[in-house]
């Protein structure tokens, strides 16, 4: 039987970098689609904010992760830390132009979570339950 592969999308040139196990894109996949991560890369597209503004932009982060998180972007280049010789400091964080690449790439993926995220979460809680879920209506399946 032959089977038809018309109509799939075939990964764009360069996309087989990401496969093989020790490849440096595997290390920035991991940094960039991190849940923080993410969620911090999203949070600076509208401008410079403040740790605290990121904090609680990013509800459940801890202080520790945010840390890590920000050294990490940094790290990478996808932001800027700007600390301001001011008492008491005062430090910004923004995306740099590599940042804005991403999260401008990132934006439509966010997009699409917040739309589907509660038929999606609620069809896996019930399928977890052992009960199917219409789609249509999201009532119980018989």
């Amino acid at each position: 039987m032959k089977v038809s592969t018309e109509g799939v999308l075939a990964p764009r040139q360069g996309a087989d970098g990401i496969f093989p196990a020790g490849c440096p894109s595997r290390t920035v996949l991991d940094h960039v689609s991190s849940k923080w991560g993410v969620l911090i890369l999203v949070a600076l597209w509208n401008g410079p904010q403040r740790w605290s503004e990121l904090r609680r932009r990013a509800e459940g982060i801890s202080e520790k992760m945010l840390a890590q998180t920000l050294r990490t972007l940094e790290g990478d280049g996808f932001l800027h830390r700007e600390a301001q010789p001011v008492i008491p400091p005062r430090v910004e964080y923004r995306l740099s132009d590599r940042g804005r690449e991403l999260a401008a790439v990132l934006l439509p993926l966010v997009t699409w979570i917040a739309e589907h995220a509660d038929e999606i979460v609620r069809s896996s809680g019930a399928a977890g339950s052992g009960e199917a879920v219409d789609a249509a209506d999201g009532s119980a399946a018989p």
